[in-house]
């Protein structure tokens, strides 16, 4: 079964991943415009019609604030925990609440079968009212999406390593982030326990952890301030190198774009 991906925003200013089989798919996360999502969608020839659910990872702006419109337009449910919920009708940024014939509830560690996806949220650690990373097995392949993570705990490296097709967090270059304008406050918040992962340490996990069957690794929710995706890609290709591990031949290795939608992967 053919499995197709693809980012239509990752980053601070809004997160939004597809991620289809056969004639429909889901989307993971909404915090864009509704119609820049149905643009880029249709791009690729998707009709939004056939996206059939959104999965929530958190419930902070950049990932949340398209919920309501899109499922109320185009009567979709979503997919949360229960306290993931509840953050999303407390923000600030949620004009259109999710109707309540919408909202799906969904356990940390309990699959969730949904058509051909067995999808399985896991913990992780973030600021947010509650943080979950997605395990999702389809067709016999395994799909991981690890983002907004302070660091990698044995659960989501349990999920992670098991991962034949990979998104996860490369948000700010260390030195960029000490040298740089964020108050001090704010970097203790970024480079904290519950803040994001730097490249160094998302690179560093990736090339020790490293297995053959991991085939694609996509680095997702770069910071504009204190980040660059050359320096995103570096980081990895050179630490992977230093284990023996060749980018463009072990492993693929794409740095997501922070507004721009990537191109339709076409896996497996």
């Amino acid at each position: 079964m053919e499995i197709r991906f693809m980012s239509i925003g990752s980053g601070s200013s809004g997160n939004c991943y597809y991620l289809g089989v056969g004639d429909y798919g889901i989307l993971i996360d909404a915090g864009i415009p509704s119609k820049t999502i149905r643009m880029a969608l249709k791009k690729e020839g998707i009709p939004f019609e056939t996206i059939c659910a959104m999965f929530v990872t958190h419930d902070h702006a950049d990932h949340i604030k398209s919920l309501g419109v899109i499922s109320s337009k185009a009567n979709i449910p979503v997919y949360a925990t229960r306290e993931v919920h509840k953050g999303i009708n407390n923000n600030y940024c949620i004009t259109t609440p999710i109707d309540e014939q919408y909202v799906r509830y969904v356990e940390k560690g309990e699959k969730t079968f949904f058509r051909d996806f067995e999808i399985t949220p896991f913990e992780v650690p973030h600021d947010g009212s509650d943080n979950v990373g997605y395990f999702i097995e389809v067709g016999g392949k395994s799909f991981c999406i690890a983002t907004d993570l302070g660091h990698i705990t044995d659960t989501v490296s349990y999920y992670v390593d098991q991962a034949n097709y990979l998104v996860i967090e490369a948000n700010y270059e260390e030195q960029m982030l000490a040298m740089g304008r964020y108050p001090e406050f704010l970097k203790v918040r970024v480079s904290g326990p519950r803040g994001h992962l730097s490249n160094q340490v998302t690179a560093k996990y990736l090339a020790s952890h490293f297995n053959e069957n991991l085939k694609n690794i996509w680095l997702c929710h770069l910071s504009e301030e204190n980040n660059h995706p050359e320096l995103a890609y570096k980081s990895v290709v050179m630490e992977m190198r230093d284990y023996g591990i060749i980018v463009g031949k072990d492993v693929q290795l794409v740095v997501l774009k922070r507004t721009t939608p990537s191109e339709l992967y076409r896996l497996g």
